[in-house]
């Protein structure tokens, strides 16, 4: 069985033993803990670590160190005559990094659902601030990049603006009614227009004739009058132009249900027709984070075979739809191929809250009180209070400025910077225990994919520590001390 070395600090010890001694039967390795003389793993260095090794069995074959261990790992891993590495910076995360909790399989990440992102009110943008908008939305997974045009005078810029999309390696599909601003996008290299019904489906005739690889989206005269679809259908065929047929979704309220029950008859009548969805209806007009609504439109769409979406980023809180609906294609993808539910497989899509939040509990927070000596404080937030302590002080309470009032009025040297960082500290404890989200000190809430890394910014001074001038501060303690 292999033999790891785990690599710790003082305060961390009884957690990590607990952790490994119940994950080692499972993961199949013998641990062996090594605590060196520090309090706080996380003021680690790597080369301080190889220079603090105590004697070790001669059988290690692997070194954990602490996440927040700085440094070159190769120094432990020549120290100790074995291959080293981080581990997670939470030490309940160590199942995972073992692998004994769901990951995603090898070749998950496919799909076939194609994204149409759209411009919105593009004639009323410059081209500059279109290219900005197309090159952000190909960066979160848009295939195909949609001018939205306004009703009205035909738009003069709408060939030179598909040039320049066409140009930085963008497909382009144009939305108008307008024959004029089609002819003009179609001729610079528009491939797909959106949309045809019985009032313009004439031109398509003509599109086919001067464009041949052109495609269309048929839609009805009115959106519940698919007979409608059905003629302009026809007509496509008969002309022999390529086309998918969008039944139309509608808002919820104005005929959500029944809007979905005509994509369901349109994939019975026409089994081979290739489909599409404007998810916007909903997105854009339904007072919830886009994300959920995103993942079950694209959960009906592979199901039904829906094989296109158009999508928006208008109103604020759809301003990621792209986004999120590229992760929810891979998602379903995989969820109905595999014929396994859409769990624990996309943690992008799990933004505000936590799919699990680890708490130490209160003999374990008791415990870290009355071990700690120094005077850096330690924040949590777990059973609905913030918790916050250092060798001298455990306050806690759900009222961030209370316990700030409290501090403040205990310690002296609470300066404007330690005060800066505790206030910062408290905001996001604060904020994960609204939201039931999980919070580790100095590090980034997790909303995820739009999660934002953070920087340590703890220590004495406002400046991050590391171990040796961890070393120099305890002999400092102890001298002031005696």
């Amino acid at each position: 069985m292999n033999r790891i070395l785990f690599i710790t600090g003082k305060l961390a010890e009884p957690s990590l033993r607990r952790v490994v001694d119940e994950l080692a039967p499972k993961a199949g390795f013998d641990p062996h803990v090594a605590v060196l003389p520090i309090t706080v793993a996380a003021l680690m260095t790597t080369d301080w670590v190889a220079r603090h090794l105590p004697q070790l069995p001669p059988d290690i074959e692997r070194v954990v160190l602490p996440g927040f261990c700085r440094g070159e790992v190769e120094d432990v891993s020549r120290a100790v005559g074995a291959p080293a590495e981080r581990g997670p910076i939470d030490l309940r995360d160590l199942p995972e990094f073992f692998k004994q909790a769901a990951t995603p399989p090898r070749d998950y990440g496919k799909f076939d659902i194609e994204i149409l992102a759209e411009v919105n009110h593009a004639a009323k943008k410059s081209l500059d601030v279109i290219l900005t908008e197309a090159r952000r939305y190909r960066d979160s997974g848009a295939d195909v990049i949609d001018l939205g045009c306004d009703p009205g005078p035909a738009w003069s810029g709408v060939g030179d603006t598909v040039r320049a999309l066409r140009a930085d390696g963008f497909r382009v599909s144009i939305d108008s009614f307008n024959p004029e601003e089609v002819d003009a996008a179609l001729g610079a290299g528009a491939e797909l227009v959106l949309s045809v019904n019985g009032t313009n489906v004439e031109h398509a005739r003509q599109w086919h004739a001067l464009h041949p690889h052109v495609e269309v989206v048929a839609i009805p005269d009115t959106p519940n009058d698919l007979d409608s679809l059905a003629r302009t259908a026809d007509i496509l065929r008969g002309i022999g132009i390529a086309h998918r047929l969008d039944p139309i979704l509608e808002p919820i309220g104005f005929g959500f249900a029944a809007s979905l029950g005509r994509y369901i008859e349109t994939r019975h009548r026409f089994a081979d027709v290739e489909l599409m969805m404007g998810v916007g209806n909903l997105t854009e007009l339904t007072d919830a984070d886009s994300a959920g609504v995103n993942v079950l439109l694209a959960g009906f769409c592979q199901e039904l075979g829906v094989r296109s979406v158009l999508t928006t980023e208008v109103i604020d809180w759809a301003r990621s739809s792209v986004k999120e609906f590229d992760l929810a294609r891979r998602l379903v993808f995989h969820a109905i191929r595999e014929k396994v539910l859409p769990k624990r497989l996309e943690p992008g899509l799990v933004m505000l809250r936590d799919p699990k939040v680890h708490e130490l509990g209160e003999e374990a927070l008791q415990d870290l009180a009355r071990r700690v000596t120094d005077r850096n404080y330690r924040v949590f937030a777990e059973r609905g209070e913030l918790h916050v302590l250092n060798g001298s002080i455990y306050l806690r309470g759900t009222d961030p400025f209370a316990l700030f009032a409290q501090l403040a009025a205990t310690d002296p040297k609470l300066d404007a910077a330690h005060s800066f960082y505790l206030g910062y500290e408290f905001a996001k404890a604060v904020t994960a225990l609204t939201l039931s989200k999980a919070y580790t000190q100095d590090q980034a809430l997790r909303w995820g994919f739009l999660t934002v890394p953070e920087t340590s910014h703890r220590g004495e001074t406002g400046k991050v520590f590391t171990a040796e001038n961890a070393e120099d501060a305890e002999r400092r303690r102890k001298t002031e001390k005696e």
